[in-house]
């Protein structure tokens, strides 16, 4: 024990006398005296000037700890060296570098679901560049958060270094993707009035299943649930709960790190009616009780911050029409806590006066500008004017060439100045579309359609279509340039070569070779009127000896040249799939300048389109139209009306209308109408499958054919309207969008040809 306390006492001792060393050291090298030179040590790549000027310090300088430690940490701070160190010797201040190395090549190893390109865009190190740990780590957390964003919260990525000569080293990341952090379970805490399957169905985020192995919402995505949180508060507000809030929104993270648990919190408050409702107005001869058929709010309804929005937006564009360019409805709310109303005031004032300063078009790689600018309806210059803003964004999302559009309205240079910025995702516009269907006349049928609408980025639409079935080929092509000369005008040209085998329903072949030209234009932002010319050689040939006179009175070779005109009044939300509005259009056909016909065709078609309730849809169209002869001569059958299959579903293309029931021949007819009462819905599958459901009755009637009283013939032509009902479904696919109709005929005539079933599938690319 006693030995061991000496060998204690002796270290202690020989410890303090080092530091004491030490210090005596450093206070020798700050000793204010100036530094006759600096040499470097240890440098291989680097020259020591270089090294020298990083530290800012020169010979001359005085040995003093506030430049030496400055000088440190410069040197640390540059990121090209591992280790530094400092030494006197004389005058003289000896600097002593260990150079990090150079990055030699740079590798992802077990990645398979993000590209080695997508990561190498990411992180910030690449070859020939300076190897750091501090950088190596921060790019492994941004490789971390690349997995994050798609869903796997258990990737790990650890970084390996293989060390080689001349001071370089390969780089080389190691991943582990794991699995796809699924949404486990989503629960609702708080909620009396709407159970937790209703609240589920409110948000995007989806608890995982076997079905969804097509979507991503059932993974965790920190962004979706954001958007969660305010559909939450959308849907309580829209049925009248004025005081709801989302208290919290907690993902926890399973121990195993591959699955997530979402738990909301929410306040549901109590339930508020409309109360009175009024509106007043600054605004110089302005009658504000003019615009209370603008009112979409009720009182005595549940309140609907949707309705509210909806009436704003109305009071707003019909204001504006009015033409007041500068308005502002505020609304004015006064919540009866005790009577659990809300009694609102619209309050229309005249807005800051705002002009639109600068329009910037961003994320457009390869639509040019010119092709987005044109659908503006205002320009730079011009007055801020919120309804034309809107209508801009509804006909960019129109032209079909963007999946995303976004405005936005920035500060301008000073408080009356405004800049609309525009910001859209390109999506494919390139379409290679396939249709395949079956009808017990024709059998299979199938098309191919190759078109592209946005050809170069100019807003150009070149198409190609063919057409094969057991009874029909068809060739068509058309180009369209919808500006042409830089003018709100749309001019296009056509060319067509078409077979159809008729002999199943009229006991003949048809062929047809013919091209023409269009031009089309607005008139206003909803009326469109387009004029065309179309010439063409229509034959009627291979006529069966068993077909009926009516058939083969007409058989032969006719030149048709025909004018044609549409306008058209369109009131619809989207020009794709509308759910919302109306349209009405008339088109007039004039045949006779030069050619072998000569007659006058006119179809009217009418749509009305309205949401009933969320997500579901009601519509009802018509359509009908009347052609006759100026010359006293007959209508040929190839330029008749007919009518069935997707006019008249329940019924085959042709299977309606004027008929020989000798032969069973389809004539045609001169006169028809169709329409269809539809009723479109959620089939209650999950959101991102697209799938919708719908019921539907048509009904329509073809009659009067010139070749009736053909001596020889036995036609029934007789005015009889057709009804069926039936059901179907869309679906669109990833691969393409699938429809599926099953139709069942209600009221038809003995000789009608009916058909129960159609569908068809496509694709792009």
């Amino acid at each position: 024990m006693r030995k061991l306390l000496e060998r204690l006492i002796v270290a202690v001792g020989l410890a303090a006398a080092l530091v004491a060393s030490q210090a005596a050291g450093a206070q020798d090298m700050f000793t204010g005296e100036p530094i006759a030179n600096i040499r470097v040590e240890g440098n291989q790549r680097i020259e020591a000037d270089t090294v020298v000027s990083y530290m800012q310090l020169s010979p001359g300088d005085k040995f003093e700890a506030t430049k030496i430690d400055r000088a440190l940490k410069n040197l640390f701070g540059s990121g090209l060296f591992a280790d530094v160190s400092f030494r006197r010797e004389g005058n003289d201040l000896i600097v002593h570098v260990v150079e990090n190395p150079i990055i030699n090549r740079l590798a992802f190893e077990g990645n398979s679901k993000i590209k080695d390109a997508d990561l190498q865009n990411e992180v910030q190190l690449r070859p020939r560049v300076v190897y750091t740990a501090t950088k190596v780590q921060a790019d492994a957390k941004r490789i971390l958060d690349i997995y994050r964003r798609s869903g796997r919260f258990a990737a790990t990525v650890e970084p390996k270094v293989i060390p080689l000569d001349q001071n370089r080293v390969d780089l080389v990341f190691e991943i582990h993707e794991g699995d796809v952090t699924e949404v486990r379970r989503i629960d609702f805490v708080g909620n009396k009035i709407f159970d937790d399957s209703e609240l589920r169905s409110q948000i995007l985020t989806k608890e995982s299943a076997w079905y969804r192995f097509l979507s991503t919402s059932d993974t965790y995505d920190p962004d979706r649930l954001t958007v969660d949180r305010e559909n939450l508060r959308n849907f309580y507000l829209k049925n009248g709960y004025a005081d709801f809030r989302v208290v919290s929104s907690v993902a926890e993270l399973s121990p195993d790190r591959n699955a997530f648990f979402i738990t909301f919190t929410v306040e549901e408050g109590e339930r508020y009616k409309f109360g009175p409702i009024n509106i007043k107005s600054t605004l110089k001869d302005l009658d504000p009780e003019s615009l209370r058929k603008e009112l979409s709010t009720v009182e005595g309804d549940w309140y609907n911050a949707d309705e509210l929005d909806k009436t704003i937006t109305r009071l707003s564009d019909r204001v504006g029409d009015l033409g007041y360019a500068f308005v502002e409805v505020k609304p004015e709310v006064d919540k009866d806590n005790v009577n659990k109303t809300i009694a609102l005031t619209y309050d229309i004032q005249e807005g800051p006066r705002v002009y639109v300063e600068r329009i910037e078009i961003n994320g457009n790689v390869r639509t040019l500008d010119e092709v987005i600018r044109r659908e503006f309806r205002v320009v730079e210059g011009d007055a801020f004017n919120a309804s034309k803003i809107r209508r801009t964004r509804q006909r960019i999302q129109n032209l079909g060439f963007f999946s995303k559009v976004d405005l936005k309205n920035l500060p301008g240079s000073s408080p009356d100045r405004t800049v609309v910025e525009v910001n859209v995702e390109e999506q494919s516009t390139g379409e290679l579309s396939f249709g395949a269907g079956y009808s017990t006349n024709e059998g299979p049928i199938g098309n191919v359609s190759v078109r592209e609408r946005n050809l170069l980025g100019r807003g150009q639409d070149l198409r190609t279509d063919f057409v094969l079935s057991g009874n029909r080929s068809q060739l068509n092509l058309s180009f369209t340039e919808p500006y042409f000369l830089d003018k709100n005008l749309a001019a296009g040209l056509d060319a067509f070569h078409t077979e159809t085998d008729r002999r199943g329903e009229s006991s003949f072949e048809e062929r047809s070779t013919g091209g023409g030209f269009r031009f089309g234009w607005d008139w206003d932002e909803y009326l469109r009127q387009t004029v065309r010319y179309t010439i063409s050689d229509d034959q009627m040939f291979n006529v069966k000896s068993t077909a009926s006179p009516a058939i083969a009175a007409q058989a032969g070779s006719a030149v048709s040249s025909l004018v044609s005109q549409q306008i058209s009044y369109d009131r619809t939300d989207s020009r794709y799939n509308p759910t919302q509005g109306y349209y009405f259009k008339v088109q007039n056909d004039v045949s006779g300048l030069g050619g072998d016909t000569h007659y006058v065709r006119t179809r009217i078609s009418a749509a009305y389109y309205q949401p009933l309730f969320t997500d579901l849809v009601a519509s009802a169209s018509v359509e009908g139209g009347h052609i006759f002869s100026y010359d006293g001569s007959n209508i040929f059958t190839t330029d008749s009306f007919f009518l069935g299959g997707t006019s008249l579903r329940g019924f085959k293309s042709g299977g309606v209308g004027p008929r020989d029931i000798t032969t069973t021949d389809a004539l045609g007819g001169d006169k028809y109408f169709a329409g269809t009462l539809q009723m479109s819905f959620p089939l209650g599958l999950p959101e991102e499958y697209k799938i919708r459901g719908r019921v539907f009755s048509d009904f329509g009637s073809l009659w009067d054919s010139d070749w009736s009283n053909t001596p020889g013939a036995n036609v029934i032509d007789k005015f009889s309207v057709r009804v069926s009902a039936g059901a179907g479904l869309t679906w669109d696919s990833p691969f393409g969008p699938f429809a599926f109709d099953l139709a069942y005929p209600i009221i038809k005539e003995d000789f009608d040809e009916t058909e129960y079933f159609s569908f068809s599938v496509g694709t792009r690319f």
